[in-house]
Order: C-alpha cells, then sequence, then structure tokens
C-alpha cells in the first residue's frame, strides 16, 4: 500500500493537465488488460479455424437443442 500512497503523494503535486494525462494514460493500460483475454481467445480460435477445426451449421443447431 505503500506505493499508492507515494503515486497518490506525486500526482497531487501535478496541474490539472498533466493530472488529465495520467488519468488517459491509466485508461489505455485498463482497457489493454480488460482486453487481453478476448484477444488470447480470438487468437486461439484463428488457430482452430486453420486446422480446420470448425462447427457446421447442423452440428451448431443441435447444441442448442433444436
Amino acid at each position: 500500500m505503500e506505493k499508492v500512497s507515494l503515486i497518490i503523494e506525486k500526482v497531487s503535486l501535478l496541474n490539472n493537465e498533466d493530472k488529465n494525462k495520467i488519468l488517459e494514460f491509466t485508461n489505455i493500460l485498463l482497457k489493454q488488460n480488460k482486453y487481453n483475454k478476448l484477444r488470447k481467445e480470438i487468437e486461439d480460435r484463428r488457430g482452430e479455424i486453420k486446422r480446420g477445426e470448425i462447427l457446421s451449421h447442423e452440428e451448431i443447431w443441435q447444441d442448442k437443442g433444436v
């Protein structure tokens, strides 16, 4: 928790323009982290498609019980 206090202390010394820059940068980092799992899933799925591991239309409907 010591690092958090230090960060808060340092940020409080900045002017509003610089605080906004820090906020924008933080938001970018959070978005990247948030979507890393989805990106990995997409990459895994692309590999499956390249290997021909896809479901047919009928298989999809069977999975849905229709």
